[in-house]
């Protein structure tokens, strides 16, 4: 079992989810149960599936619960994109964010290497 606390992973995921709160926070209105809503949900999963992974007994466990945050976060970067393409985002953070991004899918999937 591992200490998802300690992970850099989870901590640098749980700050890309904190700013996308921030920046999600100017969407409009009437987008507050559409990409909003989830671009947030896609955001917090990425985490949350760390966490989660990270209790289960065994590294094969862990694993799938790793490849389900990298899921995640592909979902995030479309999304991302989605609503850069719709002006709701602009150029400077949208590479900022995709940045983060990358790097977390990235060390995951190293991480996740070190699993199997």
């Amino acid at each position: 079992m591992h200490q998802f606390k300690e992970l850099l992973i989870w901590k640098k995921s749980r700050l890309f989810c904190s700013k996308v709160y921030s920046i999600t926070s100017v969407f409009p209105n009437e987008e507050k149960f559409g990409i909003t809503n989830q671009l947030r949900r896609a955001a917090v999963s990425i985490p949350s599936n760390i966490a989660e992974g990270s209790s289960r007994n065994s590294n094969k466990d862990f694993a799938r619960f790793l490849e389900i945050a990298i899921g995640s976060a592909y979902e995030v970067e479309t999304q991302l994109l989605i609503s850069s393409d719709l002006g709701f985002i602009n150029e400077e953070n949208t590479k900022e964010l995709i940045n983060m991004l990358e790097e977390i899918t990235k060390m995951t999937s190293r991480f996740r290497a070190t699993l199997l």
